[in-house]
């Protein structure tokens, strides 16, 4: 099975999103079975007691656990973990069973094929600090934006799902005039745009904007919500 899911943040939702109460069907599940969370993950902040418990909280629960980043990750500590390759694709294992997957790759997963591309620009960063609650890596460069291309190019620009914490920018507009918020357009958007017209896909999932809705050329924004693909 596979689920996936929006934003963490860390320690605050972990235990309220995944607890016995919310989350039934996580006692039926096994380590063969996958919770994929779509950026701002969040357990890798501060490398301090808290952080370790509950990443040892969710190492212990039934499933194994992915995640893309998002943009509020300490990405100096996500970076210090060694890359390896997992399932077609550059990974970190965090724990034998959480393991982020990383910027521009495509992975094949319970024989179905994802495109994962983490990162988004906070609208908040005036009022963090650097290197301590905001990092530069929050963004994309040149060679992940690159890599992605070409591994899209290695599978004929074909995928069942894409992964993207940020959206295209079509999506953008559809939330700003949803939603009534104002989110300057990135590059991260334009990027999108252009993989979202080229790209033969069946549902694309993404975060970021915290709230949950269904967009038009099967894009489905989370939060709260937790769906079952497979």
């Amino acid at each position: 099975m596979i689920y996936i899911t929006g934003d963490i943040h860390g320690s605050v939702s972990v235990a309220s999103r995944f607890n016995t109460k919310n989350f039934p069907q996580g006692r039926n599940l096994t380590k063969q079975d996958y919770v994929i969370i779509v950026g701002d993950f969040g357990l890798l902040w501060a490398d301090d007691a808290e952080d370790r418990f509950w990443i040892k909280w969710l190492t212990n629960k039934p499933w194994t656990t992915l995640f893309i980043d998002g943009n509020h990750e300490n990405f100096n500590l996500l970076e210090s973990y060694s890359v390896s390759e997992w399932n077609g694709g550059k990974v970190h294992h965090i724990t034998p069973s959480i393991i982020h997957l990383m910027r521009g790759q495509v992975f094949e997963i319970e024989g179905k094929k994802f495109f994962a591309f983490g990162g988004a620009a906070s609208h908040d960063k005036e009022h963090r600090k650097v290197n301590i609650s905001w990092w530069e890596r929050e963004m994309p460069n040149y060679a992940e934006y690159e890599e992605g291309l070409r591994n899209l190019d290695r599978n004929h620009w074909v995928v069942d799902y894409v992964l993207t914490h940020t959206c295209s920018n079509d999506a953008l507009q559809w939330i700003v005039q949803r939603f009534k918020i104002k989110v300057e357009v990135d590059k991260m958007h334009k990027y999108f745009n252009e993989v979202k017209f080229k790209l033969e896909y069946d549902k694309w999932f993404f975060g970021h904007f915290h709230h949950d809705a269904e967009l038009p050329d099967n894009q489905r924004l989370l939060y709260n919500d937790r769906v079952r693909i497979l």
